[in-house]
């Protein structure tokens, strides 16, 4: 994965002000570089190089030490939430979907409320001033989620068996992979000690992944469970 030499990397001090947001990462951080230098650091190590190999989406932090400087990393950390958001989104659609599946009445104006709702924690989390404020933006769609699970676990909806169980442990990782990142853990209790491996950037990806594994071992058998279900007639 690393093989490269790469160029002197430099401390937290003397990192650009706009990538100075984890002062428990003391090393390891990428100068000023061109795209193709960006490119270039795919194969050399430095304290980003886990989060990239561990992201879905590399290009915020594959280029967010890009000479543009703030500019760039701003547009980079946007494109990062809408990715975030846009998951958020399109993950829970099907899962509303099944689970009003027989409530035909009501199935369009959940989806399109959870919708609206999402493009709302979206501009929210696109304008919040730190990590934390993000989470919360993010908090009103984990939270009409678990209206959704609800309905569903008092028979109020539908779907296949075993999916709610699952969605349930998607939004528990995602959860967790939040909160470890906005208390910065464990670098906190560690500077320096995590600052190319193990840092909670890392392990919020890591739980998310595993939060989209869950999502999927859901949603296949809730979709397959709709397309074959006949609700009763009314």
């Amino acid at each position: 994965m690393a093989f490269l030499a790469g160029p002197r990397l430099l401390d937290w001090a003397s990192s650009p002000p706009h990538l100075q947001f984890n002062k428990f990462v003391l090393t390891g951080y990428r100068p000023a570089s061109s795209g193709s230098g960006c490119l270039r650091s795919l194969f050399y190590l430095h304290n980003e190089l886990g989060n990239i190999y561990t992201h879905a989406s590399v290009l915020y932090h594959l280029f967010m030490c890009h000479q543009g400087g703030s500019p760039v990393y701003a547009r980079l950390l946007a494109l990062d939430m809408c990715g975030v958001c846009l998951v958020n989104t399109l993950g829970a659609l099907p899962i509303i979907h099944c689970t009003l599946a027989c409530r035909p009445w009501l199935r369009p104006a959940a989806l399109l409320a959870y919708t609206a709702l999402s493009a709302v924690a979206g501009w929210r989390a696109l304008t919040a001033p730190s990590t934390s404020a993000r989470l919360r933006a993010f908090g009103w769609q984990a939270g009409a989620r678990l209206l959704v699970f609800g309905a569903r676990s008092v028979g109020l909806g539908s779907g296949a068996p075993g999916s709610l169980p699952c969605y349930l442990r998607m939004d528990a990782l995602a959860l967790l992979g939040g909160l470890v990142n906005v208390a910065r853990l464990p670098e906190r209790w560690g500077p320096g000690r995590f600052d190319y491996w193990g840092n909670s950037h890392q392990i919020m990806h890591l739980l998310s992944v595993g939060s989209i594994l869950q999502l999927h071992a859901g949603v296949v058998p809730d979709l397959l469970w709709a397309a074959r279900h006949a609700c009763p007639p009314d």
